[in-house]
């Protein structure tokens, strides 16, 4: 279980920093998708593809539910607009550090004039 937000952070950035698992979330946010049917699309074993799917289940960005035999996953919306939300907050940041190096610039050519 996750509890701290910056360990949530690293837990969600972790998982979507791998490109098999950022392509498992894309299909499995249009819908349910069973495990066994995800692992057809991809050239490593069944296992692989599991795991792959435990880690996004672990940070969050995925759930799974029983139905029979078979695993379904399906996407958190609402887990992909929290890494949404954490990068729209680091290019604030980021915005506002350019806009004041601008603001110095501009303050040091006026003193130079």
């Amino acid at each position: 279980m996750i509890v701290d937000a910056e360990d949530r952070a690293d837990a969600l950035f972790q998982a979507l920093a791998d490109r098999t698992r950022r392509d498992i979330m894309r299909r499995v946010l249009t819908g349910e998708h069973s495990v066994s049917a995800l692992a057809m699309n991809y050239e490593m074993s069944f296992a692989a593809v599991q795991k792959h799917v435990t880690v996004l289940e672990r940070a969050g960005l995925l759930t799974k539910r029983r139905s029979g035999r078979e695993q379904l996953a399906s996407g958190d919306v609402a887990a992909v607009r929290s890494v949404a939300s954490m990068l729209t907050e680091l290019e604030h940041l980021w915005r506002d550090r350019v806009a004041r190096i601008d603001e110095l610039i501009a303050s040091d050519a006026n003193r130079e004039d």
